[in-house]
């Protein structure tokens, strides 16, 4: 008997040969690579596209402008004529434009307002504490000192407990907001704190 189904299994030889299953494992094989390659392209596309919103972000934020030292009021008879501050960048911003256009107006817009007040664009001037070259664009390691002249037209009349805000407004980048109240004992130049 033993005999017997041996020899019946010896003569029947049916399954999967050797050529087959090769085929089939490498279709399974060529299938998952091309599943892989989708996979890891459209996780290296989304990465792609979140690194070039991060360096947006990040050229947006680097570029801000950061007041160094005090602000100071000059006053005249009680109300405030100039206001004079210094500006930089923080360590690794990207510089910031103050050149004036062909037009000699700057790219760089100062903007006043106070409670009763909104002056789109006043006038302002530049002075070079330190710099490393001689255009007009603030860099890493410079310091520009700004004086910024209160609108004397209309309304504006800023003294003894006035509130006013100055907004610098550079081509590109973050605007600068400042808020200061001038106190309520006044000389020649306040410091504003």
């Amino acid at each position: 008997m033993w005999k017997k189904l041996m020899k019946r299994i010896k003569d029947r030889q049916e399954g999967v040969t050797g050529l087959e299953t090769a085929i089939v494992l490498i279709a399974f094989v060529i299938v998952a690579s091309v599943f892989a390659y989708v996979v890891l392209s459209a996780g290296l596309f989304s990465s792609q596209k979140t690194k070039e919103a991060m360096n947006s972000g990040l050229q947006t934020t680097m570029s801000a402008l950061q007041i160094k030292g005090n602000v100071i009021a000059k006053m005249d008879n009680g109300i405030v004529t100039n206001i004079y501050f210094c500006v930089g960048i923080p360590a690794g911003g990207y510089p910031v434009d103050f050149n004036p256009t062909s037009e000699n107006v700057s790219v760089m817009v100062i903007s006043y307002s106070d409670f009763d007040n909104i002056v789109p664009s006043i006038n302002w001037t530049l002075t070079k504490l330190t710099w490393v070259n001689d255009d007009n664009i603030l860099d890493a390691t410079e310091l520009f000192m700004l004086d910024v002249e209160i609108p004397s037209s209309g309304n504006i009349t800023l003294g003894a407990y006035d509130y006013f805000s100055l907004e610098m407004k550079p081509a590109d980048g973050p605007v600068l907001i400042f808020e200061r109240t001038i106190p309520a004992r006044v000389s020649n130049y306040v410091n504003l704190h």
